[in-house]
């Protein structure tokens, strides 16, 4: 009785019932109290209260029960073939642009953030080899890491485990590489480093079409790539064509992040600062989903120049919530992606009718 009535509790992303898709764990009855766990795909679940009551209304809706006790926790869903590379890091989420300038660095320092702060555990790899940003972005700068077992230990700050070639180099110096070394570096980055058991590695790539994120794409598995650009027509085509790469390597696109976006005036109205196209008129024209804006903020700026993102330097500033509902977002397409993956859920298709497919918006 308690399985048929949550069976009514729909994932809205998967539309599909949260007792066919293995969340309802745990089911113990004693007398009229009912206690139960639902596992959700990710803590950074943006509906997760909306699930919590209605399992809590439809278990307390049943004849005879008195006391319910439901428990909401949360496993991230594996990616497709994770032994290859990197076994215990279960997603592994690319953010990527078509040129430089967007702010690309800055969206995955603070999504990196804004994850870790739901409980996940998040890493960080900066493998823009020729401008590596996140050193100074984190406060980090001048520090270098530790190995063990002959693996690089990567550095620790506001619960992220971050590796970038700029901890590895001294300060002013250059990398001069050609192709091949790009490779190799970004090999590195991702085998010789002790990441450990994590949720989410974000890896931020450098801008445009080069080595770097072809190598990523054909040495690991990932579960998808994040697309950022701003309201500039140059920004959006280049942006497209980056999405093509990456779709051409059988990536799946999670969806738009559109940076530098309408500024917030003193007095609360909007101002459009740049007028070209839009990140849901990118999404859209690419059919992906937009994941949502972050306001134009010279706070954003100050903040990373100082080593401290705006997540949590101003918690409360309106481009930091921006970054907390994106963070959501690219978790909650990125599950969409892991469980049609699912070779359990996937073989029972035909007797469920499931099909997956990612949110529009």
């Amino acid at each position: 009785m308690i399985l048929d009535a949550l069976r009514v509790v729909q994932d809205p992303d998967l539309h599909t019932d949260i007792v066919s898709l293995g969340f309802v764990k745990d089911v113990v009855i004693d007398g009229g109290k009912v206690s139960l766990t639902v596992q959700l795909t990710t803590p950074a679940c943006p509906v997760k209260d909306i699930l919590e009551a209605e399992a809590r209304a439809a278990v307390a809706g049943i004849p005879g029960v008195t006391e319910v006790d439901l428990t909401m926790t949360a496993q991230v869903r594996e990616r497709p073939n994770p032994a290859d590379t990197l076994p215990n890091v279960r997603q592994i989420i690319a953010i990527a642009s078509g040129k430089g300038g967007v702010g690309k660095s800055t969206v995955t320092v603070n999504l990196a953030v804004a994850l870790a702060e739901q409980g996940a555990r998040v890493g960080l790899m900066d493998a823009d080899v020729y401008g590596p940003s996140i050193p100074m972005m984190t406060g980090t700068n001048g520090q270098y890491p530790l190995t063990q077992d002959s693996k690089i230990i990567p550095i620790e700050r506001f619960g992220i485990k971050m590796m970038s070639l700029g901890y590895l180099l001294q300060d002013g110096q250059a990398p001069m590489w050609r192709g091949p070394m790009v490779a190799g570096t970004v090999k590195q980055l991702l085998s010789d480093v002790k990441w450990g058991h994590l949720d989410y590695l974000l890896v931020d790539l450098p801008p445009g079409t080069g080595d770097a994120p072809m190598t990523l794409a054909q040495q690991v598995p990932l579960t998808g790539v994040v697309i950022v650009t701003t309201p500039h027509n140059v920004a959006a085509n280049i942006a497209g064509s980056c999405a093509a790469l990456f779709r051409r390597l059988n990536t799946p696109v999670l969806g738009v992040v559109e940076n530098m976006a309408a500024m917030v005036l003193p007095n609360g109205e909007l101002m459009r600062v740049f007028a070209g196209k839009s990140g849901d008129e990118l999404a859209t024209e690419l059919g992906v989903p937009y994941l949502g804006s972050v306001p134009l903020d010279p706070e954003v700026s100050y903040s990373s120049d100082a080593g401290v993102p705006i997540m949590k330097a101003h918690p409360e500033d309106a481009a930091a919530n921006a970054f907390r509902f994106i963070a959501g977002e690219v978790a909650r397409q990125a599950s969409v992606v892991a469980i049609s993956r699912d070779p359990h859920l996937v073989s029972s298709e035909d007797s469920q009718g499931l099909h997956f497919e990612p949110s529009p918006s």
